[in-house]
């Protein structure tokens, strides 16, 4: 059985460009081929697989059941029989999928060289490729004397990342305000923010449920990782769990802080999490634009012999409502351009609007703030 490689892996495998984007990224961060050819016999064998996976993982059932029967009808009438070229091959499925039901994470891709296999060089041949074309956390400093910023692309949940965090949490633990940037950030997984809150929360706070499809539970154990999560009850069809937060038990400082935290129309996934999670429980004013709406988690499964797909099979949701963002996004508190956000902090951390935007100039992200939405039909 092959595991599915979800939450922060799978955001890596789903795309670097964006929590929508197309696959492009490998176990180790290996480029996909621009193209393969593709025979009749590869485009039929991957619509079955595909059907066969995402009517066994798809978050919701009868929905993923769906896909299935579109996938295989379409394999037996010939449809895609026609393919030569592996990239619109993999264009055609998406757009089917999505025809079907839209979810900004179900996509199909090319497999990159080498996936599935041991990744990078045996030890002494050289250092390993970077797992991301971009630096997770971008800056981390304090822009003004109380104001603390951090600009995060991803939340890979590495070692090297956590501890970064970490160090940022006691470095700017005298802080009055701090600034959380997620305006490029396109999702991953939990371990940054189960780092960040306990410094931010005074108590014991349920941040947002999520609801993993059973059978994929079942079959593979917990596919949320070594989270700060507990189960719930829930219907049978679904493995229920809470992500929470325990306060510190030494560092009280930031309690008090403000905190603001910025979106962007690219803001996605598990950065939509940490959207939801500081904004239901009052906790940060979020700043900036509505956020890209890519709110069911997963991973990539490979698909034929040349093909793999990001599947997604649980739901992340406000336990008040029920409500998830799938499509939709999470408005900010303030809205403002993406682009004036971080000014707009500033201003209401206590800066005079010269100051703020002078500061704000000199912050330069290098990833895009427009979400890349998949095409559907």
């Amino acid at each position: 059985m092959v595991r599915i490689r979800t939450v922060a892996a799978a955001m890596l495998l789903a795309g670097a460009a964006g929590a929508v984007a197309q696959p492009a990224q490998g176990p180790a961060g290996a480029q996909a081929p621009a193209d393969i050819a593709i025979t009749r016999e590869d485009a039929r064998r991957t619509a079955a697989d595909l059907a066969d996976r995402v009517a066994d993982s798809y978050v919701f059932a009868d929905v993923g059941q769906r896909y299935a029967a579109m996938l295989r009808a379409n394999a037996a009438s010939g449809a895609y029989d026609g393919f030569t070229s592996g990239r619109e091959f993999a264009e055609r499925l998406t757009a089917d999928l999505q025809a079907v039901s839209p979810d900004n994470h179900l996509r199909v891709g090319l497999r990159p060289p080498g996936a599935g296999q041991r990744p990078g060089p045996a030890a002494g041949q050289g250092p390993r490729p970077r797992p991301f074309p971009f630096e997770p956390i971008e800056e981390a400093r304090a822009l003004a004397p109380g104001i603390a910023y951090i600009r995060f692309n991803l939340f890979p949940g590495d070692p090297d990342t956590v501890a970064a965090v970490q160090r940022f949490m006691t470095e700017h633990a005298d802080a009055r305000a701090i600034i959380i940037d997620a305006r490029t950030h396109r999702g991953g997984g939990l371990a940054e923010m189960d780092v960040m809150f306990p410094y931010l929360f005074a108590r014991s706070t349920t941040l947002v449920t999520m609801d993993t499809r059973a059978s994929v539970d079942r079959a593979q154990g917990n596919p949320l990782g070594e989270a700060r999560l507990r189960l719930v009850p829930a219907s049978e069809d679904v493995v229920r769990r809470e992500h929470y937060v325990e306060s510190h038990p030494t560092e009280t400082r930031l309690h008090d802080a403000a905190v603001f935290l910025l979106t962007s129309g690219a803001t996605g996934s598990a950065a939509e999490h940490l959207t939801l999670a500081l904004k239901r429980t009052g906790r940060a004013t979020i700043i900036g634009e509505t956020t890209g709406g890519a709110g069911h988690y997963g991973g990539v499964r490979p698909i034929g012999d040349h093909f793999a797909a990001f599947i997604p099979v649980g739901r992340t949701f406000d336990p008040d409502t029920g409500d998830d963002w799938e499509g939709d996004g999470i408005a900010p508190d303030i809205e403002v351009p993406a682009a004036a956000a971080l000014t707009e902090a500033l201003v209401r951390a206590g800066l005079d609007r010269a100051e703020a935007e002078r500061i704000a100039a000199g912050v330069t992200p290098s990833q895009p703030m427009e979400r890349r939405r998949p095409r559907r039909g």
